[in-house]
C-alpha cells in the first residue's frame, strides 16, 4: 500500500506486545493499515483474503499455516475462525513469547475470542491515522507531556482552517493520503457502499441477509447525528426520508453490525464523583471509526462543509476524537465524554489507568476559546475532587492557528499541533 512504511503510534504496543505475550491481536476497520503494519513487525506471513490455497489448507489442515518464522502474521484471520484456537493451542506449546500477530477487521460472528485466549493473546485496536501520523500535525504538544503536567510550549499550525477540513474529508486512510479531497471521497462512497453490500454479510454470514438499501440509509442517518448522543430510534427515524423509517430493533441490529466491522466506535459517558445532584446521562456519543466516513455518507465536500459549520463543528469533534483515541491507547487511556442533566458537558475526557485525567472542550474557532474555558471551569467545580481528583490539565482543541496557554491555565492547541 505504501512505497515506504508511516511509522504508528500501535507500533510501540505492539512491540511491546510481542516481548510479553505468545500472540498480539490487531484489529481496526478494513484499510486501515494493519497488513502493512502487521508485516512491519513480522517475519513470515499468510494472508487469508487474497491466497485461496491457505484457506482451503485452513479447513484441512490448519496446524500447517502457523508454521514458519516468527512473528508469523496471519492476517484476515477472521476468515477462518477455527485458526484461534489453533494459534492458542500453539502459544500454549511453545512456551515462548511473540509467535504470532494476528490481524483482523470484523468480530465473528460466535466472537471465539471471548472465551478463549487470556493471558496468551494481547488484543490491540487500530484505528486510521491521526494527523501527527499522516505528517499534517507538528506534534508539537504531547498529549503525554499534558499528562504529565509538564509546560506547554507554544506552537503554530501548519494548517488552516480549510486545510483540516480537506484533511477531515480523505481521512487517516493510509492508501488516500495523497489523494484530493474529492477522489478521496469518491473512493469512501464506494467503501460504505462495499460496508452495506458486502461487509456485513460476510461478517455475518449465519444470520439472515441484510438489506444493503436500508444499510446506506442507516449509515447516513448515522452520519447526520455524529458527535451527538442520538438514540438508536432517534437515527431509526431519521431513515424514513421519502420511505418508510427503520425500524429501532432493526436498526439497534445493523448498528451492533457496523461496530463488529469497526465502521463505528461510539465514544462512552464519562461518571466522575459530583458534588451536584445533577443526573449524569450514560447515552454514548456515536462516531464513525473516522469521520471522513461520515463526510462520504453525507456526501459533504470541503466546500459544502465550510458553508455548514454546525456539521463542520460536529465532523471536527469526531476528527478529535479519533486522534485522542490514537494517542491515549499508547499510554493506556480512555476517551469518554461528559454530559448531565443540567446541560454541562465535556467534548473529551482522557483518563490513565493511574487515575490522572484531562478535560478538552473542541472548538472549531479559536475565538470560542473564552466560552470553553469557562464550561470547563464550571465542570470541574461541580466535582468531588477529593475522589476524582483534579484533572491535570484544561484543554480547548481548535482548527485555529496557535498553541498557548492562557493566564487562567487553561491549554488551547490546534488539532494539527497534537501529538503523542
Amino acid at each position: 500500500m505504501f512505497d515506504s512504511y508511516l511509522a504508528r503510534v500501535v507500533d510501540a504496543e505492539i512491540d511491546r506486545a510481542l516481548r510479553i505475550a505468545g500472540a498480539v491481536l490487531i484489529e481496526g476497520p478494513r484499510a486501515c493499515g494493519k497488513t502493512e503494519t502487521g508485516r512491519e513487525h513480522a517475519s513470515s506471513e499468510v494472508l487469508l483474503d487474497t491466497d485461496t490455497e491457505a484457506r482451503a489448507l485452513a479447513q484441512v489442515q490448519p496446524s500447517l499455516l502457523l508454521e514458519g518464522a516468527s512473528p508469523r502474521l496471519i492476517d484476515e484471520w477472521q476468515l477462518e475462525p477455527q485458526l484461534w484456537n489453533h494459534v492458542r493451542r500453539t502459544v500454549d506449546d511453545r512456551r515462548t513469547k511473540g509467535n504470532f500477530i494476528l490481524a483482523g477487521s470484523a468480530t465473528p460472528a460466535d466472537d471465539v475470542t471471548r472465551h478463549s485466549g487470556a493471558g496468551r493473546i494481547l488484543r490491540l485496536r487500530m484505528r486510521p491515522m491521526s494527523l501527527f501520523e499522516s505528517g499534517h500535525s507538528s506534534g508539537d504538544v504531547s498529549l503525554a507531556t499534558i499528562l504529565s503536567g509538564e509546560p506547554v510550549p507554544g506552537s503554530r499550525s501548519p494548517l488552516t482552517v480549510t486545510d483540516v477540513v480537506a484533511r477531515l474529508c480523505v481521512g487517516g486512510w493510509p492508501g488516500l493520503l495523497n489523494l484530493a479531497p474529492d477522489e478521496a471521497q469518491h473512493i469512501l462512497v464506494s467503501y460504505l457502499d462495499d460496508v452495506a453490500r458486502a461487509d456485513l454479510l460476510r461478517a455475518d454470514s449465519e444470520e439472515p441477509k441484510r438489506d444493503p438499501v436500508r444499510v446506506r440509509r442507516l449509515l447516513r442517518a448515522y452520519a447526520r447525528h455524529v458527535a451527538t448522543p442520538a438514540s438508536t430510534a432517534t437515527i431509526a427515524n431519521d431513515t424514513s426520508q421519502s420511505q418508510m423509517a427503520i425500524k429501532a430493533d432493526t436498526a439497534a441490529e445493523y448498528l451492533a453490525m457496523l461496530q463488529r466491522v469497526m465502521v463505528i466506535e461510539e465514544q462512552p459517558s464519562w461518571g466522575p464523583h459530583l458534588r451536584s445532584r445533577d443526573l449524569v446521562r450514560q447515552s454514548s456519543l456515536r462516531h464513525f471509526t473516522d469521520p471522513s466516513l461520515a463526510a462520504a455518507a453525507l456526501r459533504a465536500s470541503p466546500e459544502l462543509l465550510l458553508h455548514d459549520l454546525n456539521t463542520l463543528g460536529l465532523l471536527f469533534e469526531s476528527m478529535v476524537v479519533r486522534d485522542l483515541r490514537v494517542y491515549s491507547q499508547a499510554l493506556g487511556g480512555t476517551v469518554s465524554h461528559y454530559r448531565d442533566s443540567s446541560g454541562l458537558e465535556a467534548d473529551a475526557v482522557v483518563t490513565l489507568p493511574d487515575g490522572r485525567w484531562i478535560v478538552a472542550e473542541v472548538k472549531l474557532a479559536a475565538s470560542q476559546a473564552d466560552a470553553a474555558a469557562k464550561a470547563l471551569d464550571r465542570l470541574v467545580a461541580k466535582l468531588d475532587l477529593s475522589r476524582s481528583g483534579a484533572p491535570v490539565a484544561r484543554l480547548v482543541i481548535t482548527a485555529g492557528e496557535y498553541a498557548y496557554t492562557r493566564d487562567d491555565g487553561v491549554i488551547v492547541v490546534p488539532l494539527a499541533c497534537l501529538g503523542p
